[in-house]
């Protein structure tokens, strides 16, 4: 008996340079998108569950406000914006730093459905930049800052984005939060020397290991969650 099988082969539907010169591409597989850079897997759709974790823990001591503003630095495929709004009410403001214009409409144009299009959302305030340059020129303005940029403390695109990770770059968004502001960093892996540095800047610190996928047993993924009020690293939020 003939096998009837179709194995559907993986499809490149775009590209664009980063910075430093490294080639990133969006391909499709069936229902999957994934985006490569230098061949190299970056984001892959079915492994979100850490982007949302991300966001569960850094907004969760804002989740009951009125007027809350969050910065996200860093769109990927949306899922850490889709579950920011998701959390937050009507009035909130959520600014997006992200400095690919690419990447932005491929959100638009391909991405948009795996997230109800979150880029759409009135509260969303979309900035085309870097997100240092966004936090150097924001002091006392976030209630929340999420840091998804490159692959964590360890930047695979471009090094340049490992500054934002550097004792400069943390304390630049320390300056940027509110008071009871709180910052959550993502990383492809748990990071010794981002921790300390954390620390070194005496603020309360809690790291989290999560999984990529719903269920999955493996919690490689860290988030770290950092402030200079304890109690703001202390709520979480369930689904």
């Amino acid at each position: 008996m003939r096998d009837e099988t179709v194995v559907k082969k993986m499809v490149q539907i775009a590209t664009t340079s980063a910075p430093d010169g490294s080639r990133l591409a969006l391909h499709q597989h069936e229902k999957d998108y994934i985006i490569t850079v230098d061949r190299n897997d970056l984001m892959v759709s079915r492994a979100h569950e850490s982007e949302l974790e991300l966001a569960r823990l850094g907004c969760g001591h804002v989740a009951g406000h009125r007027t809350p503003t969050v910065l996200i630095g860093g769109l990927g495929m949306g899922y850490t914006l889709r579950q920011t709004l998701d959390m937050l009410g009507s009035r909130a403001t959520v600014v997006v730093a992200e400095l690919l214009p690419e990447i932005v409409r491929w959100n638009r144009d391909y991405l948009g459905e795996l997230t109800n299009h979150p880029l759409r959302d009135r509260r969303v305030v979309l900035k085309v930049d870097d997100v240092a340059n966004v936090i150097r020129q924001s002091p006392g303005v976030f209630d929340a800052i999420l840091l998804d940029v490159d692959n964590g403390p360890h930047a695979i695109t471009d090094v340049r984005n490992s500054q934002v990770y550097s004792r400069d770059g943390i304390q630049s968004c320390i300056n940027s939060l509110r008071s009871k502001g709180c910052l959550a960093v993502w990383s492809a892996f748990f990071d010794a020397p981002f921790e300390r540095r954390l620390r070194q800047e005496h603020l309360h610190v809690r790291n989290f290991r999560v999984p990529a996928h719903k269920g999955s047993r493996s919690h490689h993924c860290c988030i770290w969650l950092a402030s200079k009020d304890r109690r703001s690293t202390e709520y979480s939020f369930v689904s």
